[in-house]
């Protein structure tokens, strides 16, 4: 008789524990974090052991940003059930936010073992060899998935920024096409902007411009649109049509100081010098910059201030003595004062640390 409620309150115990992780789950479903942690934590109370609450304490701190926390209930759940498939994707996916890809990469691959036709998974260890920059690890496990599934928009997505960190960027464009012919009338902005920036990379300017200008009908104040915009301007050489670009993005973020001298080079290349030098101190009232200080200096040497412009890029060198531009335009002062000795020395000296630059031999022999 004893053994008989033994087994009856066991039951019934077993019964309540699954109710309560049911409703964990729900919670968690509906965003109820709180209320979903002490619904497992019950369970823990009585059970310390028990997968399905620790997976779910696992989900829940995960959900709530702290994957620290969350790291240490999928590694107690995977101590005590080896090979839980959700405490494995949960731990993995803990790494991957805590940028821990190494990690996250040995921990999908355990899951793989179990169920090596996940997609959801293969394109996660795809990423993960994409952000620790192993690109034949990554490409072969994306092309894996498209065997598979041959319109995966993960895989295709993947591959397109995978080409694309590596600088191929023709390739880059072939995969971010591809998107687009899936559905061209309601195609995803990034898409837009990543074909635009591939054009970009690859200096046909003119061929990326429509693909901003359609992100930008999506997204008025999308800042790589934006930029993107401006930047295709610039490299036209249209400067009047970038500075509406760089001036929008400035309209939203006022203290962005690389804007802020890509539009005081805007500026100067229109030959209007005050708004150039506005825009430049604007920039080193941020912090210190290079380009705008340099950008300052142009602008002296272009009002034929050649001695206050040396004066600085003398300076710009002793912080950075192998950016050739600053000796180009240094011996460039030197010449429009008529010091064509000075001149030459002043290019003799970059050649001296060793470092071949075309443009620096071009005008030295010009001398």
């Amino acid at each position: 008789m004893s053994d008989d409620l033994e087994v009856k309150n066991e039951d019934q115990e077993t019964a309540e524990i699954s109710e309560i992780s049911k409703m964990g789950y729900q919670l968690l479903k509906e965003n109820k974090v709180a209320e979903a942690i002490d619904c497992f934590s019950k369970i823990l109370l009585v059970d310390e052991n028990n997968n399905y609450a620790l997976v779910g304490m696992g989900d829940a701190t995960r959900k709530r940003g702290s994957c620290r926390e969350a790291v240490t209930f999928y590694q107690r759940c995977l101590a005590h059930h080896p090979g839980n498939n959700y405490a494995l994707f949960g731990l993995a996916d803990c790494y991957k936010a805590l940028n821990q890809y190494h990690k996250a990469i040995e921990i999908w691959e355990q899951y793989l073992l179990h169920d090596d036709k996940n997609i959801t998974v293969l394109t996660r260890v795809a990423d993960a060899y994409r952000k620790v920059r192993d690109f034949k690890h990554s490409k072969a496990i994306y092309l894996r998935v498209l065997e598979m599934e041959g319109s995966n928009p993960y895989a295709i997505i993947g591959l397109g920024h995978l080409h694309y960190d590596f600088k191929e960027y023709r390739d880059a464009l072939l995969y971010w096409e591809k998107m687009l012919q899936f559905n061209p009338e309601n195609v995803d902005i990034r898409v837009l902007t990543s074909i635009g920036n591939c054009h970009r990379k690859l200096k046909t300017f003119e061929s990326g411009i429509p693909y901003f200008e359609r992100a930008l009908q999506k997204e008025a104040s999308n800042f790589y649109a934006l930029f993107g915009l401006a930047d295709c301007y610039r490299g036209m050489n249209h400067q009047e049509h970038s500075l509406e670009y760089w001036n929008r993005i400035l309209v939203q973020d006022p203290r962005n100081k690389v804007i802020l001298t890509r539009a005081g080079d805007a500026y100067r290349s229109l030959n209007e010098y005050v708004q150039a030098q506005e825009y430049y101190e604007r920039a080193l009232n941020i912090e210190f910059d290079t380009y705008a200080v340099l950008g300052l200096a142009l602008v002296a040497k272009s009002q034929g201030k050649y001695e206050e412009a040396a004066t600085s890029l003398k300076r710009l060198i002793q912080q950075d003595n192998k950016n050739y531009r600053l000796f180009v335009e240094l011996s460039d002062c030197h010449l429009k004062k008529g010091d064509r000795r000075q001149a030459r020395e002043t290019l003799e000296e970059f050649q001296k640390l060793g470092i071949r630059n075309a443009c620096v031999a071009e005008m030295l022999d010009s001398l």
